[in-house]
């Protein structure tokens, strides 16, 4: 097997292992932090009974102009299954 064969066998499943993590470990909140309080890309989990049963909100970090930052990157949210 080639060494990029090899690399990409252990990078795929690290890359999985990696967003598994990353969204186990998102902080769980009763209420959505204020625009500037998250980092860009930060994730957090807010369970204010906006989304529907069995969903919870999550809430991503940007980098808007508006709120501070230097790009034109909004927050984002999205309902997403729980576990």
């Amino acid at each position: 097997m080639s060494i990029g064969k090899r690399m990409l066998v252990v990078a795929l499943p690290v890359a999985a292992y990696l967003t598994l993590v990353a969204t186990v470990s998102a902080e769980t909140l009763k209420a959505e932090p204020p625009m500037g309080a998250l980092r860009e890309g930060q994730r957090v989990l807010v369970d204010d009974g906006s989304c529907p049963a069995g969903k919870i909100k999550e809430v991503v970090g940007g980098n808007h102009i508006k709120a501070g930052g230097t790009k034109m990157m909004e927050r984002t949210r999205r309902c997403i299954p729980m576990h």
